[in-house]
């Protein structure tokens, strides 16, 4: 549920910002080949020419919809801890929870800074998502502390959205911009297997 709502929602912003913007990258890159009669050359890797430094439309987009997805896994990852009767199991989600959003948000401000935004645009997304989690797990506290029977099935759809939150960013927004280029590639897949192995062996300890 957590991968429709985001990827509805990009496709939607896409479509708009398609409809009222500029022409797609593909084709602003054949009109200046043709029209310089000469080739481009591309300084950032992504595709986008250097224009004296103005950023572009679609890379300021999608750095905005990078930034509101994982603050929305932000808030689901805090509903999960939040609704956690076991204060123990609790602990254990804070701990791991604390290295994952360390690790993600220096990621986060790395990709921001890639896409050419303000320092004031940046210094709010990072606001924006230090505070999604607190929020989410106050929510989960609140929604835990009401006993009913639908209580099971909030908790099952609200970690499904978060999960699946997490499968949209990680597959279709981390992945094809660190796989896009030929830098580093096999240690790049090395430490992505690494990683997978470790998350996986750490829920066969837990269980």
């Amino acid at each position: 549920m957590g991968f429709f709502l985001v990827l509805v929602m990009e496709q939607i912003t896409l479509a708009y910002k398609e409809q009222s913007g500029p022409p797609p990258r593909e084709e602003t890159r054949a009109l200046l080949g043709t029209a310089n009669g000469g080739p481009q050359h591309w300084h950032d890797g992504s595709g986008v020419p250097q224009t004296g430094g103005a950023p572009t439309t679609p890379s300021a987009l999608r750095a905005c919809v990078l930034v509101f997805s994982l603050a929305l896994h932000s808030v689901f990852e805090g509903l999960a801890v939040g609704l956690q009767r076991d204060r123990a199991r609790a602990m254990e989600l804070c701990l791991a929870l604390l290295l994952h959003k360390g690790i993600l948000a220096v990621s986060l401000s790395l990709r921001l800074l890639q896409s050419h935004l303000r320092a004031q645009v940046v210094a709010g997304c990072g606001i924006l998502f230090s505070c999604m989690t607190p929020l989410g797990i106050g929510l989960g506290a609140a929604l835990a502390e009401s006993a009913g029977p639908l209580h099971q099935l909030a908790q099952s759809v609200l970690e499904g959205m978060a999960a699946g939150t997490f499968l949209y960013i990680t597959f279709l927004e981390i992945l094809p911009q660190e796989l896009a280029t030929s830098e580093q590639r096999i240690l790049k897949v090395i430490l992505l297997l690494a990683g997978f192995a470790l998350l996986t062996g750490l829920l066969f300890i837990q269980v």
